[in-house]
């Protein structure tokens, strides 16, 4: 029987599974994301977890045949590293990661990938029809894509591919990303930003809300969960849903998938709210094929999935590989 270490590495959480060569999970463990003091403790977090897992698995790190580790980027994949990440405090600049994995596990075996292009593998690797041509976007802490063209999952030289949050859709640049620069799809639609972004609508127009707009703990649940019955979380709702629809046509008309699957906390916790908007407006916003639109199949698993099938298929999610 041989052994597959997935692992997640999200601003969030740190997950680690351990599949059989069935792909059948065996074994998993979780942790919160060190948020300091450097990147070296996240590191030592991540092996800890992986420890643990296998641990839990009954067998030894080193018996692992390979590992797949999705990570939150920017990625140095000559390094095998995160890079001055986004979404964790700037005392965290570098995270060393398949070098000190393939010590644990001893191999050398240790494919690195931005987390939506694990997303995507994972998709591919367990669809009925291992699509050629289909993209993974997370609408989560933040935004980003996964993108496989003509069979090839899209890395990018360095590893950055993908790193679609990150377009410009607002040329009037009004609200900030976390990543420093201006009018970016994830300063409106991520998780962190949509407070952010009703916070903004609702200086521009002082209307009525129930939303806790004042609490320092207000969210983005906030805002979906009053959707319903406050017309100004609706309108945010909505301005949110046209940048979303905004977003996904520019990959549309980059990429030309046959379908496009979304996940991340955001729609996952609002696919009704998120993912309607999105092909409502489609046929006015694409000159193209118009790709089947669907919440990820594998829940909130998607990354760390997208990593095993990665250890076992090589980096690709192919099962011919197998």
């Amino acid at each position: 029987m041989a052994y597959y270490v997935g692992v997640d590495l999200g601003a969030t959480n740190i997950r680690a599974v351990v599949a059989d060569d069935e792909g059948t999970v065996v074994a998993s463990r979780s942790d919160g994301t060190p948020r300091g003091p450097t990147g070296i403790a996240v590191t030592e977090a991540v092996l800890r977890v992986v420890r643990e897992t296998c641990s839990e698995a009954g067998i030894r790190p080193d018996e692992a045949v390979a590992a797949g580790v999705a990570s939150i980027g920017p990625l140095d994949l000559a390094e095998g590293a995160v890079e001055n990440p986004a979404n964790l405090p700037d005392t965290i600049d570098r995270i060393p990661l398949t070098g000190p994995i393939s010590v644990l596990l001893d191999t050398d075996r240790v494919f690195l990938h931005n987390d939506t292009n694990a997303g995507v593998i994972g998709e591919r690797f367990h669809s009925e029809r291992n699509p050629d041509d289909m993209v993974y976007v997370t609408i989560s802490s933040g935004v980003g894509a996964g993108v496989c063209v003509d069979g090839n999952v899209l890395s990018g030289w360095d590893g950055n591919a993908g790193e679609v949050g990150h377009m410009t859709l607002d040329p009037q640049g009004l609200l900030t990303c976390g990543c420093g620069h201006d009018g970016h799809w994830e300063a409106y639609c991520s998780g962190n930003n949509i407070p952010r972004y009703a916070e903004f609508l609702h200086s521009e127009d002082d209307v009525e809300t129930s939303l806790p707009i004042e609490d320092p703990d207000f969210s983005a649940a906030d805002v979906f969960d009053h959707a319903e019955d406050d017309e100004f979380a609706r309108y945010v709702v909505d301005q949110v849903g046209h940048w979303n629809a905004m977003g996904i046509a520019n990959i549309v008309h980059a990429y030309a998938p046959l379908t496009i699957y979304v996940g991340g906390a955001v729609a996952l916790n609002n696919p009704d709210l998120v993912l309607d908007p999105i092909r409502e407006r489609m046929d006015d916003m694409v000159m193209v094929n118009v790709p089947q639109i669907e919440l990820t199949t594998l829940g909130d698993e998607v990354v760390v999935q997208g990593a095993v099938a990665s250890a076992m298929t090589g980096g690709t999610g192919d099962r011919s590989r197998l």
